[in-house]
């Protein structure tokens, strides 16, 4: 459904980004922000699924810093690989990235950003310091960034066996967040919504979409257009 475009952050640096367009008129926009695997299969197909519920939805290959094209599965090898890309990015960088994406998007609309892991820290960043509507985490490590307060309603995402993110870190949002929406998902592991993931969840899945849909819909669509 969508393709490739070539785009360019303000400090001249040109990258890759996944660009799926609405059928009809859109009613807003999505930015997708990856996991530590790349604009992999699995984010491109959750790209095209928000342009098929009228978005126009881009997805920035945010490890274009370091070398175009990566692209990893979700085999121990490459969650070590992906690790590695992603300390060698600061988040400034990367908002760069995020923020020129935004900029491709802007005329369809209010602009919301969903992320999951490294994606999920990087749209609550997102949230705190570039022009957004909404933003959406999915079991991203939040409780170090508190420090800084979002300018936009976060929903949250976390499954209640995460050991990479203890329940303690997600009470830090709760406390921090009050005005935010944290769902916990009980049964529910990282990477609970990424089909191609042994941890997948498809009951749990299924209901932070729904969630996360109409959370989209409050702050960002609307109604979708006919």
């Amino acid at each position: 459904m969508g393709d490739y475009t070539t785009i360019m952050a303000r400090d001249g640096h040109e990258f890759q980004a996944w660009l799926a367009a609405p059928a009809g008129r859109p009613r807003g926009a999505i930015v997708v922000l990856q996991e530590i695997f790349g604009v992999n299969g699995h984010i491109r197909a959750v790209t095209d699924g928000f342009a098929r519920e009228g978005y126009t939805a881009i997805a920035p290959a945010l490890f274009d810093r370091i070398r175009r094209g990566i692209e990893l599965d979700y085999s121990p090898g490459a969650i070590q690989e992906g690790t590695g890309y992603r300390a060698q990015l600061n988040p400034e960088a990367t908002l760069k990235d995020v923020a020129a994406a935004i900029a491709v998007v802007r005329n369809s609309g209010r602009i919301g950003a969903v992320g999951y892991c490294w994606g999920g820290s990087i749209s609550y960043l997102a949230a705190c310091r570039l022009p957004l509507s909404a933003a959406v985490v999915y079991y991203g490590r939040v409780a170090p960034l508190l420090t800084e307060k979002p300018r936009c309603p976060v929903e949250y995402h976390f499954g209640a066996e995460d050991t990479s993110i203890p329940p303690e870190d997600v009470e830090k949002v709760r406390a921090a967040s009050p005005e935010g929406t944290v769902f916990l998902y009980p049964g529910a592991g990282h990477g609970f919504s990424c089909d191609q993931r042994g941890s997948y969840n498809p009951q749990a899945a299924a209901l932070a979409r729904t969630r996360t849909l109409e959370f989209l819909a409050r702050h960002v669509g609307g109604e979708r257009p006919a």
